[in-house]
């Protein structure tokens, strides 16, 4: 019976190395916009041209990764499918965590993302309560008048807050709506003070939202509660914030946890 000169042990072992460094090349493209030459990622990387030439035909023919007209890589339409999924899951996930943030603050908890220069909601789970907040999951909002928006962009440099909010432009909401780019740099100084964001009838007159990043997670999303401005205090506020930043720890290490 014919043998192989590679091993069954050592067979995978490669396929998991080249496996690793497809979707580190992936994160890496990510982190520069979507769009990289083979020098830059190479540079990055560490690894040598060969390799990264020999993984990028891969993940091109699997539609992962497009090779564009100047010749340089960006990230293909296959992946979209994932993320959109990955995204669903995410909310899925994050319920039983919005769920103990209702049950401790008694307003509803909901989970977002940053999906381009968009908020959009992925969770919700709805307070007990009578009169409730209620945002419907898939809804998408402009980041500067939602308290989810500032903290995600709070951890933005300033000159990309500002590209952003050239792109989106600041529609007034409500005549508390932050409309001018310094104005809402100035509310993310506040954030990062404070360690956590307000939308204080922003979005919609008579509401108050806390929010706070989930650190440390695979894409940029945060957690806040939403309810009526009569209830969201400012006693209530000292008392649900650590609340908010406990669940977002809490979630972060699930998150980052195998098989979670």
């Amino acid at each position: 019976m014919p043998t192989s000169s590679t091993t069954d042990s050592a067979r995978p072992a490669g396929g998991v190395q080249s496996l690793e460094r497809a979707f580190d090349l992936l994160e890496r493209m990510a982190d520069a916009g979507g769009e990289v030459g083979l020098s830059e990622l190479s540079a990055s990387s560490g690894l040598p041209l060969p390799t990264i030439h020999r993984l990028m035909r891969t993940l091109v023919a699997c539609g992962y990764v497009r090779q564009q007209p100047n010749r340089r890589y960006a990230l293909g339409p296959r992946l979209i499918r994932l993320g959109e999924s990955a995204s669903r899951l995410l909310g899925t996930w994050a319920r039983p965590y919005l769920a103990r943030l209702v049950e401790e603050t008694g307003e509803t908890a909901n989970m977002a993302l940053l999906d381009g220069d968009e908020i959009v909601y992925v969770a919700q789970v709805p307070s007990k309560h009578s009169m409730r907040m209620f945002t419907e999951v898939g809804r998408r909002v402009l980041p500067h008048s939602t308290g989810v928006g500032k903290a995600l962009l709070a951890g933005f440099p300033p000159e990309e807050v500002r590209a952003l909010l050239g792109r989106t432009g600041m529609p007034a909401a409500t005549d508390k709506t932050i409309t001018t780019p310094d104005g809402f740099l100035a509310a993310l100084e506040d954030v990062r003070r404070l360690g956590y964001a307000m939308d204080d009838n922003e979005q919609e007159i008579g509401v108050r939202c806390l929010a706070v990043p989930v650190p440390g997670s695979p894409t940029a999303a945060a957690i806040s509660i939403s309810g009526p401005a009569g209830r969201v205090t400012e006693s209530a506020t000292e008392k649900i914030v650590p609340v908010l930043r406990q669940v977002a720890v809490e979630l972060s290490e699930a998150l980052a946890t195998p098989g979670t």
